[in-house]
């Protein structure tokens, strides 16, 4: 029977599923997952409506549902994360439908969200809520079927709060990004990693000695203000929160508003989850050469069609995944679009960081299906047990050993009644 999908093309298969088995050795615990969930078949009869990047890492979480019994369809969650020899190997090699076209336009991107959703899922997985709003919007018929969902990202669990707190959220999500497994190590490193990966692979320009604004200092601006700074850069971090200013000046960067930073700055990331964090006023401060991209889930955090109004000329490709804003004289370099430059122009996160957050997800849906007479339509985290377990499965994998409390010290710990 020949498998519903939508990809670039199928000849590609085999170089696909060459990396996703070389993803798949640096991803220990999922394996482990996936030899329970093989066994156990925990999500027998369940159709998963997978909204993700379409990656080497994400397919192994495919194969991983999979083996679980879930009947999977997978569609890219941003139009320029697709990874075409990927796709066609899922559908080639596992049968599992694939809709996802690396450099999609926005109405086929949408076409592709509401294929997945012509699956009738039972359990929606989320990379920024794009399914889950789009049920909530335009698809309410399918949400009868519905037992509940995960979201991966910061910017997704933002939208479903706020969907929960105004009593739109119709089922229950489990925010797989609150994980400490996740958000502590996805977030810093893996993006700290590949947001460098793809502003060097698309720009090929030496970070040491540049002047690199970081926007935000949540997990993932930790990350790339981390790795700028260990790779010789001067690291300007900007900020709303007071307390996370203060973190970024602690942690010895310099913190300034964002109009104060665009004069002296070279290279700019986002990473905050808002919109227009960089806009029309910071572009008309950037000095000549400024590059500018995103490492926060949507574009909508560069005002672009505020930088195309201001340009006299452009954008036009100077390099694949550049696009070069004439502002009278100035160039402002666009990168991948404004999206996810890890992914846009990189490869995105290691699969070994990408293997405890996919380990949430998978054990994120077992825990749905386990416990959905008890959830409500809410935003839950997944419980601390679950991710302590997670934790414990990584560090054996990587032949790590930790102590362990004796009776005495657990007894003590336990007590009110000793003192100094």
């Amino acid at each position: 029977m020949a498998i519903a999908h939508d990809v670039k093309d199928l000849e590609l298969a085999t170089g696909g599923r060459y990396r996703i088995e070389w993803a798949g050795q640096e991803m220990p615990v999922l394996k482990q997952i996936r030899e329970r969930f093989a066994a156990e078949k925990p999500l027998a009869g369940l159709r998963v409506s997978a909204c993700l990047h379409v990656t080497t890492e994400t397919a192994n979480l495919m194969q991983t549902l999979q083996a679980g019994g879930a009947d999977v369809v997978l569609t890219a969650s941003n139009p320029l994360s697709t990874q075409d020899d990927v796709a066609a190997s899922l559908v080639t090699n596992d049968e599992i439908p694939v809709y996802a076209i690396k450099g999609e336009d926005n109405e086929t991107y949408y076409q592709h969200i509401h294929a997945a959703l012509d699956h009738k899922p039972h359990i929606t997985m989320d990379d920024g809520a794009d399914l889950v709003g789009t049920i909530h919007k335009d698809r309410s018929e399918v949400l009868e079927d519905i037992v509940g969902g995960t979201e991966e990202t910061t910017t997704g669990v933002i939208r479903l709060r706020a969907m929960a707190n105004d009593g739109a959220l119709k089922f229950p999500v489990i925010a797989v990004n609150d994980s400490s497994t996740k958000h502590l190590f996805d977030n810093r490193y893996g993006t700290g990693q590949s947001t460098l990966d793809g502003i060097i692979r698309a720009t090929n320009i030496l970070l040491a000695g540049r002047v690199v604004v970081v926007a935000g200092y949540g997990w993932c601006s930790r990350g790339i203000a981390m790795r700028a700074a260990g790779l010789g850069a001067n690291v300007v971090v900007t900020e709303i929160n007071p307390l996370r200013a203060l973190e970024a000046v602690m942690d010895g960067y310099r913190v300034l508003p964002m109009m104060e930073a665009a004069k002296i700055g070279e290279i700019f990331v986002t990473a905050t989850g808002d919109i227009n964090v960089i806009d029309g006023h910071h572009f008309a401060a950037m000095k000549d050469g400024a590059i500018v991209c995103n490492s926060g889930h949507f574009n909508v955090e560069i005002n672009l069609e505020a930088l195309q109004q201001m340009a006299s000329a452009g954008p036009q490709i100077v390099r694949p995944f550049v696009e070069e804003y004439n502002l009278n004289g100035r160039s402002i370099y666009i990168l991948g679009e404004g999206r996810l430059i890890n992914l846009a122009a990189a490869e995105g996160h290691p699969a070994s960081v990408m293997d405890m957050s996919f380990a949430n997800q998978a054990l994120g849906a077992e825990y749905m299906i386990r416990n959905v007479e008890k959830l409500s339509a809410q935003v839950y985290t997944i419980p601390a047990d679950v991710d302590t377990e997670i934790a414990r499965l990584k560090l054996v994998a990587m032949g790590v050993s930790i102590d362990k409390l004796t009776d005495q010290q657990e007894a003590y710990l336990n007590q009110w009644q000793e003192g100094t």
